[in-house]
C-alpha cells in the first residue's frame, strides 16, 4: 500500500481550500509554519471582539470537508497533499520561492484526475507553454516538440488552452505520451468548453490537475496562479510564441523565481506573437532551442543526452586538403589558364600547384583544356 497523508491532515487542507484564492500567501505561509491542522482548529475557534463566531470559522462550520472527498473519490478525482506517495515533490519550491504579482506559495493540495500518476510524471516532466492565439508555425513547432519529448518519455504539462497549450497536449498524446493539463477550474469542469473532449481524453489517459476543489469554475486571476504550478510541477518551461504581454510570460517568470531553466523557441523576427520568446532569449533570461531533443539536453542530467553540433552535409571539397582547395580556387570555370598564371593566382610554386592539378584531374575537380587548366564537371558543380 502506497504511503498516505494522516486523515486529519487531508481534511483540514481540504476545507482550508475554500478560505481564499490558490496562492494566497498568508495561508500558505502559516499552513507551512504551523501546519494545516492546527491552522483548522484554530480558524474554526475563532471569535471576534463581543466573543461570536467569526466570519471565518462559520464559513469552516458549514463545510463538510469529509463528504466532499467521498464526492470526490466517486468521480475518480483524488485530493493529494504532502505527505501521500503521490504528492509531487518540486511543488513544495513554491514556498521558498519569491511571489510573483503578489501571489506564491505551495499549494494546499491537488485535485487530480486521471490514471498517471503525478509523482512519477513529475520526475521527468516539461512544461510547454505559450500563446492562445498561436500562428500555424507555433502550433506546428509546438506539436512537434512535445511529441519529440513524449516519444523519448518526458511527460508534458500545459494549461489545457487554445493554441499553443492544445498543440502541446496533441503532440504528446500523438505519440502515445504522458500529458498533463493543469487547470484554472476544478477537474471536473472542462474549459474552454470546445476542449471538452481533449480534456476528457486526457482524464482517461494522464491527468488533469487544479489547486480549485471539484465544481468550481475559471476566473481571470486563477489562470496567473495556476501558472506557478504549471513551471513547479516540471523540470524547466519551454515557451513557445509569447506576445510582449503574455500570459505565457508569467509562467516563464515562476520558472525564473524556482529556479528551474527556462527555454524559448524563436520565431520570425517581424513576429509580434514571438517577440516575448525574443525578449527572453535577447536578455539572456531564456536557452534558444528549436527541436525536442535540444529541450532535453538542457533539461536531462549533466553529461546525459549530450548532442553534437548540427553542421550541413559534407561536401565533396571537404576531402580536399588546404593545398588543393587553393589550387581549385585558382582555376578558372570555362576558359583555361596556363599553368604558370594558376601558380600565380594561387600564390605558390609550379611544381606543388602541378602535383595538386593531377589529384584535382583525377578526383573529377579539374580538368585540361587547350594546353591549360580549368575547373572539372565536380569542381563546377560545387
Amino acid at each position: 500500500m502506497s504511503a498516505r497523508a494522516p486523515d486529519a491532515e487531508r481534511i483540514a487542507r481540504a476545507a482550508l481550500v475554500h478560505l481564499t484564492e490558490p496562492g494566497d500567501l498568508r495561508l500558505a505561509r502559516a499552513v507551512t509554519e504551523h501546519g494545516a491542522v492546527l491552522v483548522h482548529e484554530q480558524l474554526r475557534a475563532d471569535r471576534d471582539v463581543r466573543g461570536l463566531a467569526s466570519d471565518v470559522a462559520e464559513r469552516l462550520r458549514v463545510l463538510d470537508p469529509a463528504r466532499e472527498l467521498e464526492q470526490a473519490d466517486a468521480l475518480g478525482i483524488r485530493f493529494l497533499v504532502p505527505g501521500d506517495e503521490e504528492w509531487p515533490t518540486g511543488v513544495d519550491d513554491l514556498a521558498s520561492s519569491a511571489p510573483v504579482q503578489g501571489r506564491g506559495g505551495a499549494p494546499l493540495g491537488l485535485w487530480v484526475r486521471g490514471p498517471a500518476r503525478l509523482d512519477e510524471v513529475a520526475t521527468r516532466a516539461v512544461a510547454v507553454v505559450g500563446s492562445r492565439s498561436a500562428t500555424s508555425y507555433g502550433a506546428s513547432v509546438a506539436g512537434d516538440l512535445a511529441a519529440r519529448l513524449a516519444h523519448e518519455g518526458w511527460g508534458v504539462v500545459s494549461g489545457g488552452a487554445f493554441g499553443i497549450d492544445q498543440a502541446a497536449h496533441r503532440g504528446a498524446l500523438a505519440a502515445s505520451g504522458t500529458t498533463v493539463a493543469v487547470l484554472a477550474c476544478g477537474v471536473d469542469r472542462a474549459y474552454p468548453v470546445a476542449h471538452t473532449r481533449l480534456l476528457d481524453f486526457i482524464a482517461d489517459h494522464g491527468l488533469l490537475v487544479s489547486e480549485l476543489p471539484p465544481g468550481r469554475a475559471v476566473r481571470r486571476e486563477r489562470f496567473l496562479t495556476r501558472n506557478r504550478l504549471i513551471a513547479a510541477l516540471t523540470k524547466g518551461t519551454v515557451v513557445v510564441e509569447a506576445a510582449l504581454r503574455s500570459g505565457a510570460l508569467n509562467t516563464a517568470n515562476w520558472a525564473s523565481a524556482l529556479g528551474r531553466p527556462l527555454l524559448g523557441v524563436p520565431g520570425p523576427v517581424t513576429s509580434a506573437p514571438s517577440a516575448g520568446v525574443h525578449q527572453l532569449i535577447r536578455t539572456r533570461d531564456a536557452l534558444l532551442v528549436t527541436r525536442g531533443e535540444e529541450v532535453i539536453e538542457a533539461l536531462a542530467p549533466m553529461g546525459q543526452a549530450l548532442l553534437t553540433d548540427r553542421r550541413g552535409a559534407d561536401s565533396p571539397r571537404d576531402a580536399l586538403d588546404e593545398v588543393e582547395r587553393q589550387v581549385l580556387d585558382a582555376l578558372p570555370v570555362r576558359r583555361s589558364a596556363e599553368l604558370t598564371a594558376v601558380a600565380r593566382t594561387a600564390g605558390m610554386d609550379r611544381a606543388r600547384v602541378l602535383g595538386a592539378l593531377g589529384r584535382l584531374a583525377e578526383a573529377g575537380f579539374a580538368e585540361q583544356h587547350d594546353a591549360g587548366w580549368r575547373l572539372g564537371e565536380l569542381g563546377r558543380a560545387t
